[in-house]
């Protein structure tokens, strides 16, 4: 498995979502509440992605054990 690909695929859609985070948190025309709102979907995929990366590496590492 390629992780050092894996890895860098991800950091370029993390990369992509702190953009549009900064969009929305920018976007003077939303109040906090709909800033909040629209930071959530962001936030939580972010968390996914990075819990799916932690993931792969723990199966890599014990599949290198083996």
């Amino acid at each position: 498995m390629d992780i050092k690909f894996i890895e860098s695929k991800i950091n370029e859609i993390i990369a992509e979502l702190e953009k549009e985070v900064m969009e929305v948190v920018s976007d003077q025309t939303i109040d906090k509440q709909n800033t909040n709102l629209r930071l959530k979907p962001l936030a939580s995929t972010k968390k996914i992605l990075t819990n799916a990366m932690d993931s792969i590496k723990m199966v890599d590492e014990l599949s290198g054990k083996q």
